[in-house]
């Protein structure tokens, strides 16, 4: 009987250690090493990972995860790339400007939660400029140019001229020199979030941007939507996600460069004011005729960034570029 308990003691033993030694390779079969951070922008990044899985199987989920704490969780921010075998990339999205995240890969087996090494980095801040009342506007920078995040809303040029504000309709419908308003008369009302209304005749003054700042050109608006993948989706790219404060279906909308197009609609030649919660407008500087002007617009249920010329007596926002 000692000898029978003393084998059965000894067969138990080596199948605990063939046990734990098996445990201790499949544990050590999956190994992540977090990619570095790339693509990094305002909103936007991208990471990863290397995977080695030596049985290639088993994985029920992988990815990363993100947090503004130094040990990120599943359990908070986080993509999923499938159970798929070898490296992977995953792209962040809807992360804050100017802020510091950590992140790690991670992947899932069974119950266990395998996580790599934790990588930390900044997305890119918004910058700022101020006009001559003292205005200030959020910047975004689109490849190497960099824009205004808002529209123009000084009633003064770069020289601290006054800029006439028309009111009245008709006079607005005849005018042929430089005039601004604010959507439906109500600087109260428009002015924080919409900015100032300006025919094409005060654009072409080339005294309505900061100093250092222009409206852009035709051929500048052309390379911002090239940037953004071309006019069929730049216009969605551009608008302010949701129906907040556009019509639904707001098409494409994803303001991927934080450009946060808004729909403050316009006035026409004819003095009435159009388009609110519909459709956005803005003067380029390129002049297309001795009566019309190049602009772009958006519209609620486009992705488009249409190009057009009109009448310069049309009044349309302005976002202005730096030289």
């Amino acid at each position: 009987m000692r000898e029978r308990s003393g084998f059965r003691a000894f067969a138990l033993s080596i199948l605990f250690t063939f046990i734990l030694i098996s445990c201790n390779r499949n544990n050590s079969q999956i190994v992540l090493e977090t990619k570095a951070v790339s693509g990094i922008a305002y909103t936007t990044a991208a990471s990863g990972a290397n995977v080695i899985n030596k049985k290639g199987a088993g994985l029920t989920s992988r990815g990363v995860c993100w947090s503004l704490t130094p040990e990120p969780t599943t359990r908070e921010y986080k993509t999923d790339e499938g159970a798929g075998k070898g490296g992977f990339v995953s792209n962040l999205k809807g992360l804050k400007p100017g802020t510091t995240y950590y992140i790690r890969a991670y992947a899932i087996r069974e119950n266990d939660t395998i996580y790599g090494n934790v990588i930390s980095f900044s997305t890119e801040n918004l910058g700022a400029v101020t006009d001559i009342e003292g205005n200030e506007y959020k910047t975004i920078t689109a490849g190497n140019r960099t824009w205004m995040a808002e529209n123009l809303r000084t009633t003064r040029y770069a020289d601290s001229t006054l800029i006439p504000n028309i009111k009245d309709a008709a006079k607005w419908a005849s005018l042929t020199s430089p005039g601004y308003c604010w959507f439906k008369n109500s600087e109260a009302a428009f002015k924080p979030m919409y900015g100032a209304i300006y025919n094409w005749y005060t654009v072409n003054t080339g005294k309505l941007c900061p100093e250092g700042w222009h409206v852009p050109t035709d051929e500048e608006w052309k390379g911002l939507s090239a940037i953004l993948g071309g006019d069929l989706v730049a216009g969605g790219k551009l608008k302010e996600k949701g129906d907040s404060y556009w019509q639904t279906p707001n098409t494409g909308a994803s303001n991927e460069y934080l450009f946060t197009a808004l729909p403050g609609g316009l006035r026409y030649i004819d003095g009435e004011f159009r388009d609110f919660g519909f459709g956005g407008y803005w003067w380029t500087s390129t002049e297309f005729s001795p009566e019309r002007a190049i602009f772009r617009f958006v519209f609620y249920q486009d992705a488009n960034l249409f190009r057009f010329d009109n009448d310069k007596k049309n009044g349309f926002y302005v976002r202005c570029i730096k030289d």
